[in-house]
């Protein structure tokens, strides 16, 4: 049997494949593509490809999980999976909109990824003077901060809110970035020797997740704006930028942000790092929409998105971590499912902005078409309920130099003298001068360790 990508096209440019153009004997080959989800032969040495299951097309820039739940990468352009070793087996491989497929060895020749159903959420209104349209969502992410000794895994459930104006509500901005209204955060600290411990919290800010938000209304290309089925290539200045394809009313869409600085409107919150000095390795987009019509998508039928970072630097604090000269890269996947979503009036937005729920208040609600955690996760997890905090707080030594050190009751006249400083604005001089040294002194030593 010929390998199935071979029987595709070639990828001009800008390109389409539609029905009519299939295999006279497609429905047959479907049937034993659909019967197992994952083809084997005798080709050792060779990396296994991902795809399509109807279309048999590659598909790239799909996420794979080692057996301990850590990212190892993305599928190449042709659909091949990264590198592993015998150990990192079975993989798992995920790609938002298709039900996760899995790898058990190296000899697997491709990878079929059947679609998933996802229904688009019925839309609530709440008034008939609508202009804001609110939107609620589940978020997952798989962070990762390396240095050449150390590394920090996170996994992280959030759930976060978007509320986006219509042209007519031009005086409520709203917020198109996820606002969190509820989180749970799984840290797990490795040293070279192979130590580690677990977390609840960090110090370390080196997540991109609250930076890619829901990506802005766009234009089919024209040739899918009639297509029952088809797909659609974007050149960008060095590589392909964005690859569209459509089948029936849904329509995915792909889009590698380094390929052209056009492609930077898909995600317009994260411009700014560019002229920060954050060197990206990979900045990938994934967005997923039904119900779509003739024209244009946009965020009123968006299911989910999903994005793949990978960058040199990012985070605050980081010389508390590694030593000031060593550097650090940082990853980040997310998914990101829509559960819900309403139009509702701009007086409702504003109360929406205004209260805010506490940490708590809401809990964590899991979509039905999220994949099922893997073991390391579900183990990770276990660690860090299992954490008696009151107990880490009492076991902690603070460092005498931040906090301060112990001195005796002042006499009356130091009290009354104290007091005049600090009409004067004195003593607090003094006190941020000191504190400022302690902090420099605390620096230095650290760079010396």
């Amino acid at each position: 049997m010929n390998h199935p990508l071979m029987l595709l096209s070639s990828t001009p440019a800008r390109c389409r494949m539609s029905g009519a153009a299939m295999n006279p004997h497609r429905p047959l080959l479907l049937s034993v593509m659909l019967a197992a989800s994952v083809l084997v032969s005798a080709r050792p040495g060779r990396a296994p490809v991902v795809a399509d299951s109807l279309s048999r097309m590659p598909l790239p820039a799909a996420s794979v999980f080692d057996c301990r739940g850590r990212l190892l990468g993305m599928s190449a352009s042709d659909g091949s999976i990264p590198p592993a070793a015998p150990a990192d087996y079975p993989l798992v491989v995920r790609y938002m909109g298709f039900d996760e497929r899995t790898v058990r060895d190296s000899y697997a020749d491709t990878v079929f990824m059947t679609p998933a159903v996802v229904e688009l959420p019925d839309f609530v209104v709440e008034s008939r003077n609508t202009k804001v349209m609110h939107l609620l969502a589940y978020v997952r992410e798989y962070s990762t901060l390396s240095t050449f000794t150390d590394t920090v895994a996170l996994f992280r459930e959030k759930m976060v809110d978007y509320m986006l104006p219509s042209a007519r509500g031009k005086r409520f901005k709203g917020w198109t970035t996820p606002r969190i209204l509820s989180s749970k955060s799984y840290y797990r600290f490795t040293d070279a020797a192979g130590r580690d411990s677990v977390s609840d919290r960090c110090g370390h800010h080196f997540s991109w997740t609250d930076w890619i938000g829901i990506a802005p209304a766009a234009p089919i290309p024209p040739r899918l704006a009639k297509a029952d089925a088809g797909a659609d290539t974007v050149q960008g200045r060095y590589t392909i930028s964005e690859i569209w394809v459509r089948n029936a009313d849904r329509l995915t869409l792909d889009v590698n942000v380094l390929a052209d600085t056009v492609c930077r409107r898909w995600v317009p919150n994260i411009a700014l790092f560019f002229r920060r000095g954050i060197d990206f390795e990979r900045l990938r987009m994934r967005a997923n929409y039904a119900a779509v019509g003739e024209d244009s998508v946009g965020p009123a039928n968006m299911t989910g998105y999903s994005f793949n970072i990978e960058s040199n630097g990012r985070g605050r604090g980081m010389f508390m971590f590694n030593r000031v000269d060593e550097p650090f890269s940082v990853s980040t996947y997310a998914e990101v499912y829509i559960v819900d979503r309403e139009y509702i009036s701009v007086a409702e937005a504003r109360k929406w902005e205004r209260n805010q729920p506490h940490a708590g208040e809401i809990g964590i609600y899991v979509p039905p078409e999220a994949p099922h955690l893997q073991p390391d996760v579900l183990r990770l997890i276990a660690r860090v309920d299992s954490l008696d905090h009151d107990r880490v707080r009492l076991d902690f030594v603070p460092d005498r130099r931040l906090a301060g050190c112990d001195r005796p009751v002042p006499g009356v006249g130091e009290r009354i003298l104290q007091r005049i400083k600090g009409m004067f604005g004195i003593s607090d001089a003094v006190a941020r001068r000191k504190w400022n040294n302690s902090w420099r002194e605390f620096r230095r030593n650290h760079r010396k360790k």
